[in-house]
């Protein structure tokens, strides 16, 4: 499938607030059935803060890959860091932390270009909302694989558990 009309590159500050607006959307568009509306609204009313944090992130190293359409709109972002979970596998090197897109996107290709950005072919971990099927079929076709682990959320996430999928072979 082509993915033509995207163009995937590193973030730069400014485009700090559009990729917020994004994630946000992404979030309504996938958690709309398990989170009420106040849980969007209070996302919303962090923006200011969540644009200084991922700011300074960026200062200091931290890569976030964003996807373009070809009107310049960001339709999806995508980051990874060093694994930090002490009881991951060894080979384990690195976290992926987040990969969204926005639906009109979806079966694009566009997931996967975002998720080589963030990790590569690197043997990697991920957590995922347990009910999210449409994520974890993605993850499983590029290898992941739940552990057995899970762990509740909490704050405005209380009430749903995440799992945790590893991928120890990477597939070419």
């Amino acid at each position: 499938m082509s993915t033509e009309p995207y163009t995937v590159r590193r973030a730069t500050a400014e485009d700090i607030p559009a990729t917020l607006a994004m994630k946000l959307a992404a979030w309504r568009e996938a958690y709309a059935s398990q989170r009420p509306e106040s849980f969007f609204a209070a996302e919303e009313a962090r923006r200011e803060a969540q644009i200084d944090w991922w700011t300074r992130g960026l200062a200091a190293g931290a890569e976030l890959w964003i996807a373009e359409n070809a009107d310049g709109r960001i339709v999806g972002c995508s980051g990874g860091a060093p694994a930090q979970d002490d009881d991951a596998d060894a080979g384990v090197e690195v976290e992926l932390q987040m990969l969204y897109v926005l639906a009109e996107a979806y079966g694009s290709g566009l997931g996967e270009r975002l998720l080589r950005a963030a990790i590569g072919g690197l043997p990697a971990l991920l957590w995922v909302l347990e009910d999210n099927p449409r994520a974890q079929a993605f993850y499983r076709k590029h290898g992941f694989e739940a552990d057995g682990r899970a762990e509740p959320l909490d704050g405005l996430w209380k009430g749903l558990n995440e799992v945790r999928m590893v991928r120890r072979n990477p597939r070419g």
